[in-house]
């Protein structure tokens, strides 16, 4: 029996969706007001989620307490508050898209959840817009 546990959390943090190597023109067309050169903010929902084995001796698939302070301590700690593109080193070269975000913070939490469990990201940077990540293609 597998069960998934989730873990609610947000932070706010601004970034700009552009491309260098494009002309202000083209970038303006694709990503739109998103483009802003002096940036734009979103206050990010995150639901982070294990799904795995329930532990017979404890009842649990992970430690809530543990998933809560991982994600404070990687994601929140780091995230919370920053420009993406300026601050945050990843984002100086990958455009701090959803898709983007979202894959950065699975890739920041899977070390530390159990190889034995299944670890998705959901990200909502606006109420309506929001992308899902479970993992690299195996």
């Amino acid at each position: 029996m597998r069960v998934k546990v989730s873990r609610k959390a947000h932070f706010n943090a601004a970034h700009r969706l552009y491309r260098p190597d494009w002309s202000f023109e083209k970038n303006e067309e694709v990503f739109g007001l998103c483009n802003n050169p002096n940036f734009h903010g979103h206050n990010y929902e995150l639901i982070v989620s294990v799904t795995g084995k329930i532990d017979p001796e404890t009842g649990f698939v992970i430690d809530m307490k543990v998933l809560k302070d991982l994600i404070k301590t990687e994601i929140e700690d780091s995230l919370d508050h920053k420009n993406l593109n300026i601050e945050i080193e990843e984002f100086k070269t990958v455009n701090p898209t959803a898709e983007n975000i979202a894959v950065f913070i699975w890739n920041k939490l899977r070390p530390f959840i159990a190889a034995s469990n299944d670890l998705e990201v959901v990200l909502y940077e606006t109420p309506r817009n929001f992308v899902t990540y479970t993992g690299p293609e195996a």
